[in-house]
């Protein structure tokens, strides 16, 4: 199967179409470097390939090289059978720059290329057109204009792509008369003589980035937002949880009654339903954060709070395009790394890769949300917008920061990559506003809740029967007496002094396989301790067992700074070359998580 390549430059509508051609939903998102890898689908009888966003073929960060090294591959293939170059419509100079290198670059390598003219909508809603038959003899190249988002020209398009892509050599660019003059200039005067003038498409963009970038205003805005998407998490899930808590109880009696007494029963009560369906209860939270972080990226919001943070985050050693890895990394860790590569200072990158599991990840989640539910009451302010439990959660993730700000600082000064280099100046392309894509906004939710099942719902289940089975004999459901309760026993003195028993230890020693494992262990065991009262409610089950204030606040610490997950050990291990670093940070991070619940357990 022959290869088709889509490149362009970011934040260029290039997924959206993407998505389009082959039917599938990778990620869209209104900031430049989402794509950080290759992505591919079938189109018609050919691979689509989607390429990460740059601006240029001269390389400013390791996502640009590595795409740009691609690229070169890609030209020397025989499998490659034509190039599409996304141009944005709006902002027709900056795009040309690099379709214009891709188009010089494939007639050097004898490739077939077609321009696709994306966001004409847009264009077109400011009465403004192009004139695609002149713009294309005057870059040598068949362009076809259509908007991903509404669909405009984009079945025409496909059309065009198949008859392309069935006789590439028909598509080699022409050369043309100005072929030999800079990039640039090119660029410059085909914009003036096509494009929308950018103060048309800038004036409302200015009149809300005069407000929303304000010096005063700007930084509360942006704590404000930050507060409200950290509360959403807890208050807008709440309705949700509470209805699957109430499914999968009235599900566990269904299920329970129809089974006779003895093991069997006792296995589904309290493996299946009280551990897999104690971590079931909070998939709604991972659905809203996913939500939420869709909502500001689709609109560009994010690309202006990574400008806001870039000064503040100067002062500890990082930059503003560490901002995205670390807003990602709040949904999960494993690609916030990979979206680290945007960041052009090898410094500033490793640094970011290094604390991006301070952020806390979807995973935290159903610990924070259990022990909130059991620490914090439910008490409701300004009339139920704000909750007690959603400002403790608010709290939770700012202290993940602060601590990545603060290591952040001692690493910036103890790594010396590239600290006798001058600095590259910030530079940050600002997206037009845009009104969310909402199909694809509303599948990434249910991909991610999806995903996070699909994750963690089998780790969870071994270790949930193991943990029963351990729990369960040989005494049939004296956990006292059980084989867990030898082994947690002799764990038991490395966690006395956290004010916590052995059954919160092996609780803890096996979610580090995965930090969600906690609740379904934990599930898992007071089930076992319970297995006559309330099935799926974990939550009452622990306030019942009477959970130390102090020991409990110190147990949310412990989770807010461990590193307790292999697979993004396995990550940075890969990104950063260095079995070294991943495995310091996998000791260090856990001995400073040790620290910080001992002392919330003896000073609270």
């Amino acid at each position: 199967m022959k290869n088709i390549i889509l490149v362009g430059k970011p934040n260029s509508g290039k997924s959206l179409l993407f998505n389009q051609l082959t039917g599938m939903r990778q990620k869209v998102a209104n900031f430049p470097g989402v794509t950080v890898e290759l992505k591919s689908g079938k189109f018609n009888n050919y691979q689509l390939i989607d390429f990460p966003g740059t601006y240029s073929l001269n390389s400013l960060s390791r996502d640009e090289e590595l795409a740009i090294a691609k690229l070169h591959e890609a030209m020397h293939s025989d499998e490659t059978a034509l190039i599409i170059c996304n141009l944005d419509a709006t902002r027709l100079e900056r795009s040309l720059v690099f379709g214009l290198q891709v188009r010089d670059l494939a007639l050097q390598h004898k490739k077939g290329v077609i321009f696709a003219l994306n966001m004409i909508d847009e264009v077109q809603r400011f009465g403004h057109h192009i004139d695609t038959e002149q713009l294309a003899k005057d870059l040598g190249c068949a362009i076809y204009s259509l908007s991903a988002k509404t669909l405009i020209g984009l079945h025409e398009f496909k059309l065009a792509l198949i008859d392309a892509a069935g006789r590439p050599q028909d598509f080699i660019p022409l050369k043309t008369v100005d072929a030999d003059q800079p990039v640039l200039e090119i660029s410059r005067k085909l914009s003036r003589q096509y494009g929308i003038q950018a103060d048309v498409v800038l004036k409302r963009q200015n009149k809300i980035d005069n407000f929303l970038l304000n010096s005063v205003f700007g930084g509360l805005i942006f704590l404000v937002i930050m507060f409200l998407l950290f509360q959403s998490i807890f208050t807008w899930a709440s309705p949700l949880m509470d209805a699957v808590e109430t499914i999968i109880a009235e599900l566990a009696i269904v299920v329970t009654s129809i089974l006779p007494d003895g093991a069997v029963n006792d296995f589904v009560t309290d493996a299946l339903f009280g551990g897999v369906g104690s971590f079931l209860v909070f998939v709604p939270q991972i659905m809203v954060l996913t939500f939420v972080i869709g909502l500001l990226e689709d609109t560009g919001y994010l690309a202006r709070a990574a400008l806001i943070c870039h000064k503040p985050l100067s002062y500890f050693g990082l930059s503003g395009r560490s901002f995205i890895p670390y807003l990602s990394g709040h949904a999960c860790a494993i690609p916030a790394i990979f979206a680290a590569r945007t960041i052009e200072s090898p410094r500033k990158r490793l640094i970011t890769m290094m604390t991006i599991p301070l952020m806390s990840c979807s995973a935290r989640l159903p610990v924070y949300a259990l022990l909130i539910a059991v620490l914090i009451p439910d008490t409701a302010y300004l009339g139920g917008l704000l909750n007690l439990q959603g400002i403790t959660f608010f709290i939770l993730y700012f202290i993940g920061i602060l601590t990545a700000l603060l290591v952040s600082t001692l690493l910036n000064k103890l790594t010396d990559i590239d600290k006798e280099k001058a600095e590259m100046p910030f530079i940050l392309e600002l997206p037009t506003y845009r009104l969310p894509h909402w199909k694809p906004l509303i599948h990434r939710v249910f991909t991610s809740a999806k995903q996070f099942i699909r994750r963690a719902a089998p780790v969870i289940f071994m270790v949930s029967v193991v943990i029963w089975f351990l729990g369960y004999f040989p005494q049939n459901g004296e956990l006292q007496s059980s084989y867990l309760a030898m082994l947690g026993h002799w764990i038991e003195p490395i966690f006395a002094p956290l004010g916590l028993d052995w059954r919160y230890g092996v609780a803890i020693l096996v979610s580090f396989l995965a930090r969600e494992v906690f609740v379904g262990a934990l599930g898992t065991l007071f089930g076992i301790e319970s297995a006559d009262e309330n099935i799926a409610g974990l939550a009452a089950n622990v306030e019942q067992d009477g959970l130390a204030l102090g020991a409990g606040i110190g147990l949310m610490l412990f989770y807010v700074v461990a590193l307790q997950c292999v697979a993004t050990v396995a990550t940075i291990r890969g990104e950063t070359g260095s079995r070294k670093i991943a495995w310091g940070l996998f000791v260090g991070y856990g001995l400073l998580a040790y620290c910080l619940a001992w002392l919330a357990a003896t000073f609270i």
